[in-house]
């Protein structure tokens, strides 16, 4: 149709969007808002609270009032230190009773394997990188302490002590106080005292939680209901529904959080002697973090996925970059799990029967990320108070970091509960998380990805492995496929 209009007229002429795409548009804005509230808020906490510490700063508070501008952030840990007993009791107990051997067969014994290879890993990687680069040491000289003999004898009293909480004697103390060795001075008593420091351990006890004793006694029940059928359905779904609650209850109490965090930071602010030092030390700790992130993601999955299928592992990384980009925009691998199923089915044709069991599985039980970030974290609070981590505590925080990163919700919000459970269980003063907290937002989002990565790769290895149990299914692989369609 012809116009009578001349050209300019008509390149002058504004073309009006149609309603639709502008509420489409609409739409899109306030949903990606919603999607991101809670670390849009989490920013603005830390950006406000660091501001306010700056403002405070000329007017030289004192210890008192830098009290009184740190309790609303008190009230946060403390909020989260009551959470940290009902989340990880009810979590494990409910997910090992779920775990049923002779029904998931080969199968599942080797992704648990799989898991726990790939946890322990990532914390000896995050260990190792924090010792080697001393993130909390990196603007002070720090002289190696030489305890000879005494040192030695402590690391197998530390050792002991180990085995010693991992079997409490009352389950009630086990949730405020632990087995711990102490010294006292050798008197006369009949034997010959032979130490060069002339003292002698003796039984004795510290205040805290006893988590490590709570967490063996959890998996173990949680074990033995699980193969008790039906008689332990009625308890096993009382622990289901304790989760669930306990679950919804840090749903609601993170909401919190951006207000504690804002005067937390601002606390920290006002106290800190040396700003450059911190921030210094601050870098170094997110480098570190990112550093370990890194090798576990192209180096040591990688090199477990070829070593076992003897395939390209890069190339199968490629098909799920859609699921990787997903767990870095949602930082949740439980909400990035069907796009992780779909990159799994479609792009690399995964056995269903294996993706429906083990990509939801990985999403509450394989947190190599989350382990990694713990095990750093820990040590970096560590340094910055001179505390020497020894052979015999750097075990007990493994062992911590593992379970309490397999009993993690794979969701945002009960990161912040995992790591309470951590520095709380290895003796570390937990004020010092806000510090951690201000650069959480970028290195949850990376550590969600690499947990999203180690459960496709999981797929594939299991996959591999049980080929010809997924060729002929015996008990096995005829309660999978029985999963797969009730799924």
């Amino acid at each position: 149709m012809e116009t009578d209009c001349p050209q300019s007229e008509l390149n002058s002429v504004k073309v009006e969007e149609p309603q639709e795409i502008q509420t489409y548009r609409r739409c899109n804005i306030v949903a990606f808002l919603k999607r991101n509230t809670f670390v849009i808020l989490t920013v603005i906490a830390v950006l406000s609270g660091i501001g306010l510490g700056f403002a405070l700063r000329p007017i030289n508070m004192s210890d008192r009032d830098v009290r009184y501008l740190m309790f609303p952030g008190e009230m946060l840990l403390r909020i989260l230190q009551m959470l940290i007993l009902p989340l990880i009791v009810s979590s494990l107990i409910s997910g090992t009773s779920s775990f049923d051997r002779k029904a998931y067969g080969r199968i599942g014994l080797r992704a648990v394997c799989y898991y726990l290879l790939t946890t322990l890993i990532a914390t000896v990687t995050g260990i190792l990188l924090a010792v080697i680069i001393q993130p909390g040491n990196w603007s002070r000289n720090t002289s190696a302490s030489s305890g000879g003999r005494t040192e030695a004898v402590q690391n197998v009293d530390a050792v002991l002590d180990l085995i010693r909480n991992m079997i409490p004697s009352n389950l009630v103390e086990a949730c405020f106080r632990k087995f711990k060795t102490v010294y006292s001075r050798s008197v006369s008593t009949g034997f010959n005292i032979t130490e060069a420091d002339n003292t002698v351990p003796v039984p004795g006890s510290s205040d805290g939680m006893n988590m490590l004793g709570l967490l063996v006694f959890s998996v173990a029940f949680g074990l033995i209901l699980g193969g008790m059928g039906s008689q332990g359905k009625p308890l096993r779904d009382f622990f289901d529904c304790l989760n669930q609650a306990i679950m919804h209850l840090v749903n609601i109490f993170i909401w919190y959080s951006p207000v504690g965090i804002f005067f937390l930071m601002a606390g920290q602010v006002v106290k800190m002697t040396d700003m450059g030092a911190m921030g210094q030390e601050v870098g170094m700790y997110t480098l570190t973090v990112i550093a370990g992130l890194v090798v576990h993601s192209f180096l040591t999955l990688p090199l477990i996925y070829f070593s076992v299928t003897r395939k390209n592992p890069f190339r199968f990384m490629s098909g799920v970059l859609q699921a990787l980009a997903t767990a870095f925009g949602t930082s949740s691998s439980s909400a990035t799990l069907p796009v992780t199923l779909h990159c799994m089915e479609v792009n690399h044709s995964m056995d269903t029967r294996v993706t429906r069991f083990l990509l939801p599985t990985g999403a509450t039980m394989n947190m190599d990320g989350g382990a990694l970030y713990e095990a750093v974290a820990a040590l970096f609070i560590a340094q910055l108070h001179n505390m020497n981590f020894d052979l015999g505590r750097i075990i007990v925080l493994s062992l911590i970091v593992i379970v309490a990163s397999t009993g993690g919700a794979g969701i945002p919000q009960a990161g912040l509960v995992t790591l309470m459970i951590v520095l709380s269980t290895a003796g570390l003063p937990t004020e010092n998380i806000s510090l951690l907290i201000m650069v959480d937002w970028i290195l949850d989002r990376l550590r969600t990805t690499t947990n999203v990565l180690g459960d496709c790769i999981g797929v594939g290895v299991v996959q591999h492995l049980s080929r010809r149990e997924l060729q002929n299914p015996g008990p096995a692989g005829e309660s999978l496929m029985e999963e797969n369609l009730h799924l």
